[in-house]
């Protein structure tokens, strides 16, 4: 299950800058508890600058939605309140809107194969081997699911696509000619069978008091790993490298990745953990 507990949001400094967070303990997390001394540092980046209008909160707000996946949020002072507590740092920070920052993460998989295109098993759980489609972030090096923000008034099928276009197989930087080919390529990839893996709230060390980010995953799988062999893949945009990654417990990703991973393996009984295996217990 994903947790919408912080472990990456506390992160300190915070990305992009030398600002360090106010420690929250955890038993002081929650808005629930009475914490009169909390002074929280104050922080949001000149890159997204600051907006003088009045959103509104929990309700679809012109093209812009502003309503959380988690249910409603509580509204302190005109700002809105993170849904999993106190983060030590008020503002938006990097985020670009207070509130529910909307993200869509495309998990692209096949199944590891051998030179002979036999599935691979995992010699200890017996299971057969996952792989997805992995990029390596620009900004912090860690290695991440191809996903980004949903436009204002975009559809998060057109957000699942256009980024994993952007960022793994580098269609920015594509002429013409290319770009109809890789449309083509896009459109057989995201009409596979699919599933959503996970709605809702994502611990990430870019959230604050005040904004924080919301996701939508979605797996599509290749079974018989045909689209999937001629995919051509280019880092692109905000990614420094793209590649086929063998899912299992040990990975490191980048904020709640690896969760969003681990429930795609559970659902297609898939390899994750060396442990698992009951004849070995």
């Amino acid at each position: 299950m994903m947790t919408t507990h912080h472990k990456k949001a506390p992160t300190s400094p915070y990305p992009g800058s030398k600002v360090e967070r106010s420690q929250a303990p955890d038993e002081k997390v929650s808005w629930l508890v009475e914490w009169k001394a909390y002074n929280p540092v104050e922080y949001t980046a000149s890159s997204v600058g600051e907006r003088n209008f009045s959103p509104k909160y929990n309700e679809k707000d012109g093209d812009v939605e502003r309503r959380s996946q988690n249910g409603l949020y509580g509204v302190e002072h005109g700002r809105p309140r993170n849904p999993a507590g106190r983060t030590g740092l008020v503002g938006r920070g990097l985020l670009g809107r207070w509130g529910p920052n909307h993200a869509a993460d495309p998990i692209l998989t096949r199944w590891k194969r051998d030179s002979k295109g036999n599935k691979v098993t995992h010699p200890d759980s017996g299971k057969n081997i996952l792989q997805f489609v992995a990029i390596k972030r620009k900004d912090c090096g860690e290695w991440a699911i191809p996903g980004g923000m949903v436009d204002p008034g975009e559809k998060i099928s057109t957000t699942l696509k256009r980024e994993f276009g952007e960022e793994a197989m580098n269609s920015l930087q594509k002429s013409r000619a290319e770009k109809q080919m890789l449309e083509k390529q896009l459109h057989s990839l995201f009409s596979q069978e699919h599933f959503v893996v996970y709605k809702g709230y994502v611990d990430d060390p870019r959230n604050t008091d005040n904004a924080w980010i919301e996701t939508e995953a979605v797996n599509y799988h290749d079974e018989t790993g045909e689209i999937m062999d001629h995919l051509s893949l280019k880092a692109g945009d905000d990614a420094e490298e793209v590649k086929w990654v063998d899912i299992i417990d040990t990975l490191k990703l980048y904020a709640s990745h690896s969760q969003l991973i681990q429930l795609v393996a559970e659902k297609r009984e898939a390899h994750w953990s060396e442990d698992l295996n009951p004849d070995k217990l």
